[in-house]
């Protein structure tokens, strides 16, 4: 009857009529749509998101939306609006989807190449993250983005795992990364990491031309740290003993080494080669004649106080004879 009582024409304007009002509502509502899942500032209509909003929008993931971290399904959606407005909620509520983020998002940038963000740092080749996160299962917001969108590691944020290394004799205020390193597969200091703070000026600029990896790209020594270990000692390029420094020093659970400990437990023959064991009868100790990372004894040494006490100069040739 209704079809009757038109004319062609008007059914032709009416359906257009139709067809503008449904295209105009679901424009609308792909608009709607897009804003809440891709668009960052949707979050701060609610009240609760404004810390975590400004905390995020001057973190590193800043341009990354919402949503490639944090994940909610149709229904836990819902119940989050449903909640936000019957109940005021004055925190965030733990049904509000996932806020710590699993690995499994992370790696998706992080581990796999994701054209939109192409910068991200690939954690594949980190013994790092090799050790924490591919060998143990660690999650990723244990150590990045557990303190509110902050997803730079802090200085110390290894003691949270290993409080029983939280003390370090001498460095106790020092970044965990300003030792351990990620040239190395079991992350201990090698040479080149205590070089960069106690070696040369020569030393540490052929140092600081090596490829930059985790530790050394977010943890700088400062240079009054690197006047202060510099002349501590001396490490001459032609030094004879050239392994990890941490085979002799460990600074977890003490200071400076037991000297005569530490050598004799590679060098235990010594005691009974040339004339180490009647100087070592004397009470002299190994480095009243071997000077710390030179350890040579030179004629120059052989004409210290310590020997013409007892005997003019000597050739240090001739001592182990």
């Amino acid at each position: 009857m209704f079809r009757e009582g038109m004319t062609t024409r008007s059914l032709a304007w009416l359906s257009v009529i139709i067809l503008v009002l449904v295209s105009v509502a679901g424009y609308g509502a792909y608009k709607l749509w897009d804003y809440k899942e891709n668009n960052p500032s949707f979050c701060m209509n609610c009240h609760l998101m404004k810390t975590a909003f400004l905390k995020w929008s001057i973190s590193e993931h800043k341009g990354i939306n919402c949503h490639e971290c944090h994940h909610l399904s149709f229904v836990e959606e819902n119940e989050l609006l449903v909640s936000l407005v019957l109940h005021n909620p004055k925190t965030i509520p733990s049904t509000h989807g996932k806020v710590l983020v699993p690995w499994k998002y992370c790696v998706k940038c992080h581990w796999e190449t994701n054209p939109l963000y192409p910068k991200a740092r690939n954690v594949g080749d980190s013994p790092f993250h090799a050790r924490h996160f591919f060998e143990q299962k660690i999650q990723c917001f244990n150590c990045h983005g557990y303190r509110l969108h902050k997803f730079t590691v802090e200085p110390r944020f290894c003691v949270k795992c290993h409080p029983k290394n939280a003390k370090v004799h001498g460095m106790e205020d020092f970044a965990c990364l300003a030792c351990h390193t990620d040239e190395t597969r079991n992350l201990m200091p090698n040479r080149n990491k205590c070089l960069t703070c106690h070696g040369n000026a020569k030393q540490r600029a052929w140092i600081t031309a090596l490829p930059k990896t985790v530790d050394t790209r977010h943890f700088h020594p400062s240079a009054d740290d690197i006047a202060i270990a510099s002349s501590l000692t001396t490490f001459p390029d032609d030094g004879p003993m050239r392994f990890n420094c941490y085979q002799c020093h460990k600074p977890h659970s003490q200071l400076m080494p037991v000297v005569e400990k530490v050598c004799m437990a590679c060098h235990s023959t010594v005691p009974n080669t040339g004339k180490h064991a009647l100087h070592l009868g004397m009470g002299l100790k190994c480095l009243d004649c071997h000077k710390p990372h030179v350890w040579r004894v030179t004629k120059a040494m052989g004409r210290s106080a310590k020997c013409t006490k007892c005997h003019g100069p000597v050739n240090p040739a001739d001592f182990l004879r």
